[in-house]
């Protein structure tokens, strides 16, 4: 049996885009609740003029306020992952729920019970929460007061609110995630780090400071979280980018390796606990000056990550050669050349279940941690037929190839993989677009990307089609 009998097998999902009720129980503004939805999207939240415009005088529709109503229908939706058999549910906990404003003296209550509840109804069902202490989430505020991450005042903010949850949710939370796809600061600073660039020209170092300031916080939460549970385990969280060579030219192969160093650099820094010395070089040759405080290099060094998580959805090709570069994908915010040998989604994500092999190889190799994948999944239209039947196929067909690549990383490459849970497990706004109609569920709810709809529950083929892989622990797929 390739698959551990501890295997944790579930799904994912993260607080702002599916819990909704945005202002209720005393949740502050957060900085996704000023993102419209559409296809636009990216380019607005690219845009300083359209965030402080959304801040400023919101007008127009923001899904992540209703989402789908998770903040009501959890413990609809946990008996239903409940029904599937999921050994493990991760999600986020909302910050501007804890802390409305970010810095608030105490923290507020009826955020904290509701929590309490969530994972109550999680272990009533003998379902272990994977919590994502920051997912793309903080108070307006704190942009508004600090500019998000570039501000070192972030850091003693996030160290409480960490320490808050940790004591609070100590006896029914042991597995926890720092940040969500904590590369994403780089490329989207809004979205990763409640961060506006007005300066294009400052862009760089900008993100950079942010993701030092997010380095040193995930550290010190990662310190506080052995002290408060000590028997809990804390892992690190990063989008994965493979990418392929376009040609054997060594400079294609040159750039592959210099992207990877770029986006790697900072579970780099979570697992071995400093800074690579080719990093070091990269700012010192761009002109980029990180200010550090004198605890810096000790509290980075002593609070390594107990394993490594990771999102895999698609991979893509590189080169330094202009006119193979104008053929881009027109998949998610990473891009990249479209690979001529692959099939993509309707979203324009290509899709490479062998690349999910190379890379929890090239994680494993790399670090020689246990890994997780928390991120897994096919965007697609679906469409109910008669009777609210939902035959997607394309989805089984998308899952099942990726599982087939983890048990050969697991039989035939003797990777060490804690568990696996799919993005989006019950339908939810996607973060990329802010659509309904992108779905990713083995449950369908019933909302269009407007707001309207039902929000009524229906299992898809894919539901029952899980639940059995779950039940075989992997081997009926």
């Amino acid at each position: 049996m390739a698959f551990p009998n501890n295997f944790l097998w579930g799904g994912a999902i993260a607080a702002h885009q599916a819990e909704g009720g945005y202002r209720e129980g005393g949740k502050g503004i957060s900085t996704c609740d000023v993102m419209h939805g559409g296809k636009g999207r990216f380019a607005e939240i690219l845009d300083p003029k359209a965030i402080r415009k959304n801040i400023e005088s919101p007008e127009g529709y923001f899904p992540e306020h209703t989402a789908i109503d998770f903040y009501h229908r959890y413990k609809e939706d946990i008996a239903l992952f409940a029904e599937m058999g999921f050994k493990v549910f991760r999600t986020s906990i909302s910050w501007a729920r804890i802390f409305p404003n970010g810095d608030d003296k105490e923290p507020n209550e009826a955020g904290l019970a509701f929590y309490d509840s969530l994972f109550d109804e999680c272990k009533k069902y003998g379902i272990e929460p994977l919590v994502t202490i920051s997912h793309w989430e903080m108070s307006i505020n704190l942009t508004q007061k600090y500019n998000g991450w570039i501000s070192r005042e972030i850091v003693p903010l996030f160290e409480r609110f960490a320490k808050t949850i940790f004591a609070r949710y100590k006896n029914k939370v042991k597995y926890w995630l720092t940040f969500n796809e904590i590369n994403m600061t780089l490329h989207m600073p809004f979205l990763g780090s409640g961060m506006i660039v007005d300066d294009p020209s400052k862009k760089m170092q900008m993100c950079y400071q942010a993701c030092h300031h997010q380095l040193v916080a995930s550290a010190l939460a990662v310190k506080a979280c052995h002290e408060i549970i000590p028997d809990a385990r804390i892992g690190s969280m990063v989008a994965s980018m493979v990418a392929y060579p376009y040609s054997c030219r060594p400079e294609d192969t040159w750039e592959k390796i210099s992207m990877e160093r770029n986006n790697y650099y900072l579970t780099d820094v979570q697992v071995r606990g400093k800074y690579p010395s080719w990093m070091k070089h990269f700012f010192a040759k761009n002109g980029i000056a990180i200010k550090t405080e004198s605890e810096d290099e000790k509290i980075l060094l002593e609070n390594i990550v107990d394993f490594v998580s990771f999102s895999y959805y698609s991979t893509s090709a590189v080169s330094t050669d202009p006119d193979v570069a104008k053929n881009r994908g027109t998949g998610n915010i990473f891009g990249g050349i479209k690979n001529p040998y692959l099939k993509s989604s309707e979203w324009g994500w290509q899709i490479d279940p062998l690349g999910l092999r190379i890379a929890l190889n090239f994680l494993y190799d790399r670090y020689q941690k246990p890994l997780f994948i928390v991120e897994n999944g096919l965007g697609a239209v679906d469409i109910p037929g008669e009777n609210g039947a939902i035959n997607d196929d394309y989805r089984i067909d998308y899952l099942q190839k990726h599982i087939k690549a983890m048990k050969q990383a697991i039989e035939e490459d003797g990777v060490n993989l804690m568990g696996y849970t799919t993005w989006g497990c019950i339908d939810i706004i996607s973060a990329s677009t802010g659509e309904m109609s992108k779905r990713y569920g083995f449950i369908y709810v019933d909302k269009d990307d407007n707001g309207n709809g039902s929000l009524k529950r229906l299992r898809k083929k894919s539901f029952h089609w899980y639940k059995s892989v779950i039940e075989s622990n992997g081997e009926k797929l």
